[in-house]
């Protein structure tokens, strides 16, 4: 392990954290850096510059207002003009370079990356669907790295990421504080909110969900009454914590679907102190309170759900984050692995660790799977001739932990991703072989 990321992960090791999804929030890292009573004094503590960031419009209901107060050691307006750079293997929506596919696609992990490949040079995107300049849909990203981040901050003007890492943990220093994030956790990071990623092992990868449209939130219960699925007291915020760096710093924008960049002469993480609801999060999955059936029959997978971004149509998502946690299958009379399914929403699957259980072979983490819209999918024929033979008793599945990005609207794959070395051919055969079983 090479010096920085043992560094990186000592300092992951040691940090505190706020707990709850969605709350005020207040931190400060020197005492009394944070104004008392008003958000803007005339002047404000320790000399320090308000500024509020807006997630949402002002006007939006408070139950869906996200803003935070940074109080900084220099105005984010103190900077000099952002010219355009290249986007690499960054693409944005709306995705035009290739149709629509209605078939059912897989791809083998990302190969590894060039020496010296950092988290976001090390972004390759797969596809996703909308307008990011109108703020609606997704894009689907992986990362591949090798390399931490140095004097180097990225933001997203277009919409917040979800960070799923499936290789190496990172640490993400945010204008908030710190986060750590291994495998098995999710980090979520606000639009416009600026961080800088380091490795915590020799390398990292994992996968991206740009959410373009509303802020990811916590799922209605409905039925299910007040507790279960994810806990609100599950995520974690950071503590407040601040470079004073007087140093050259590249800050990289993604603005409508464009990199820009601008070297500021100091490092824009100087907040001392902030309050507010647009915050960054991490979560571990496995945290997840998984709900079931324990009679017959299994939930559909939306039972799942940890976060949700909702759309202007009540129970269509623009996009849900979807985790198969380690759990119990104990249905009478059920065929228990996902059953054979046509959906109108759009799928995505990644896998962290281990197997999935519709999946024997193929599906490997690091990897991923796309159903689109109305495209049949369900257990290849090994998994189905195994569950339809198995005994029914008790049976945990903890082997493995796999995610789904579900969307209201197809997913068109990028050029890249269409015609990429590590697109697995033949992915339809996993299907033949299904016998006719059919007796009149």
């Amino acid at each position: 392990m090479s010096g920085g990321s043992e560094q990186a992960r000592k300092t992951a090791e040691a940090l505190e954290y706020l707990t709850g999804f969605g709350n005020e929030h207040s931190s400060e890292a020197v005492p009394g850096a944070l104004p008392i009573g008003r958000n803007s004094p005339q002047r404000s503590p320790l000399g320090l510059y308000p500024e509020q960031l807006s997630g949402s419009a002002f006007t939006e209901p408070r139950s869906h207002n996200r803003r935070s107060w940074l109080y900084r050691i220099r105005p984010s307006a103190a900077h000099p003009p952002f010219t355009r750079t290249g986007n690499g293997a960054l693409r944005s929506a709306p995705f035009t370079e290739a149709p629509a596919d209605p078939n059912r696609l897989r791809w083998n992990p990302l190969p590894d990356p060039a020496a010296g490949t950092d988290f976001l040079t090390g972004l390759w995107t797969l596809g996703g669907n909308g307008d990011a300049a109108q703020r609606s849909g997704m894009a689907i990203h992986l990362y591949s790295a090798n390399a931490s981040m140095t004097d180097r901050v990225f933001s997203d003007s277009d919409g917040e990421l979800l960070i799923v890492p499936e290789r190496g943990g990172l640490l993400l220093r945010t204008e908030f504080g710190l986060l750590s994030a291994r495998p098995g956790e999710m980090a979520l990071i606000p639009r416009g909110v600026r961080f800088r990623v380091e490795l915590q092992d020799e390398t990292a990868r994992g996968y991206v969900c740009e959410n373009y449209g509303r802020p990811f939130e916590l799922p209605d219960l409905g039925p299910i009454g007040a507790n279960g699925l994810a806990a609100a007291r599950d995520f974690r915020a950071p503590v407040a914590s601040y470079e004073d760096a007087e140093r050259p710093t590249e800050v990289v924008n993604k603005f409508c679907g464009n990199l820009w960049t601008a070297t500021y002469d100091h490092s824009p993480l100087d907040v001392v102190a902030w309050h507010g609801t647009h915050v960054p999060y991490v979560y571990d999955l496995r945290s997840f309170n998984v709900l079931g059936s324990i009679s017959y029959d299994h939930p559909d997978p939306s039972i799942f759900t940890v976060l949700t971004s909702p759309s202007d149509t009540a129970g269509l998502a623009g996009v849900d984050f979807v985790v198969f946690a380690p759990r119990w299958l104990v249905g009478e009379d059920t065929f228990r692995p996902p059953y054979f399914h046509r959906n109108v929403m759009s799928e995505y699957m990644g896998l962290i660790d281990g197997a999935y259980d519709a999946k024997a072979e193929g599906f490997v983490p690091g990897g991923g799977s796309l159903h689109n819209m109305m495209s049949a999918h369900g257990p290849d024929r090994e998994t189905f001739d195994r569950a339809s033979a198995a005994e029914l008793k008790p049976q945990k599945i903890d082997d493995g932990l796999a995610f789904m990005f579900e969307t209201r609207w197809p997913i068109t794959a990028t050029a890249q991703a269409a015609g990429a070395d590590h697109l697995q051919g033949g992915y339809d055969d996993v299907w033949q072989g299904l016998q006719r079983h059919f007796r009149a």
